[in-house]
């Protein structure tokens, strides 16, 4: 189950139910308060987006005192759309916390095994995809847009955590977060032919045909849902914030609804 919460310094951010609170600190930000003006408005986490990088920081940082966080700490990436994972060890945490110049290069995903570095992407429409391996108490986040999507970034995410930290799939939570919906995501007849591709069978549940516009909406939450559960993350392990950022954009950034310019939402996670 996925819930806003309000906490203190009246930041408000959602979490889900499935990750225990006692090992594991995570958060979606909102765009409810903060420093930064109009058309970021207000608490833009990215660095990106020519936003006046000294609110971002200022937002960071309340953001994560909201969470008993270390901003220092927050270890970001250059998100390109693709399927890269870059392992964070203690040469690289820190990275692109307060300049995007020293984000890592060319990443869509983040895993670790080590304790207080909150993992850090950010989201305007794109899915947010956070793993946890409680066996051996190890962590992933995923930028899934449709590119990272067809790219199966969740896949390589769990691989690599396989990799690195011996993750048994079967063993690991994951939660898909609030993200543009089939509602308001109409594709093109090029997006569409790629997800069959991937997806073959499994294409009637992601791709859904408008008779109205006469054009195909794509659901990110179950294409993400799907290639986890092929990943070997069971279906019960997975918590889907089923909520549209589009349709709810007074509370998230959406890049569709704010018509391009907009802040960034953040998904946040973080060994205790």
């Amino acid at each position: 189950m996925f819930k806003l919460i309000h906490a203190q310094n009246n930041l408000w951010y959602g979490q889900f139910s499935i990750f225990p609170q006692d090992k594991v600190i995570h958060a979606i930000s909102t765009r409810f308060n903060g420093h930064s003006k109009t058309p970021f408005d207000g608490l833009n986490l990215a660095l990106h987006v020519n936003d006046n990088p000294d609110d971002v920081i200022a937002n960071r940082q309340l953001f994560c005192e909201g969470l008993n966080l270390d901003s220092h700490k927050m270890t970001t990436c250059k998100q390109v759309h693709g399927n890269k994972v870059a392992c964070i060890t203690e040469e690289n945490i820190g990275s692109g916390a307060i300049s995007f110049a020293n984000s890592i290069d060319d990443t869509d995903a983040l895993i670790t095994n080590l304790k207080n570095v909150p993992l850090t992407l950010f989201f305007a429409d794109c899915t947010p995809i956070m793993i946890y391996d409680p066996k051996n108490n190890a962590i992933g986040v995923a930028h899934g847009g449709w590119r990272g999507t067809v790219g199966e970034i969740a896949k390589h995410t769990v691989a690599e955590m396989t990799k690195h930290y011996h993750t048994n799939p079967s063993d690991c939570l994951a939660s898909i977060g609030p993200s543009i919906g089939a509602c308001c995501y109409e594709i093109g007849d090029e997006v569409v032919a790629k997800f069959n591709e991937v997806f073959q069978n499994d294409s009637d549940k992601i791709l859904h045909f408008n008779q109205d516009s006469k054009k195909y909406h794509l659901d990110l939450w179950q294409a993400n849902a799907i290639i986890l559960q092929k990943a070997g993350v069971l279906a019960d392990n997975i918590d889907m914030a089923n909520t549209c950022t589009a349709c709810n954009k007074d509370v998230f950034f959406s890049y569709r609804a704010d018509n391009g310019k907009t802040g960034r939402i953040a998904s946040i996670i973080s060994l205790r």
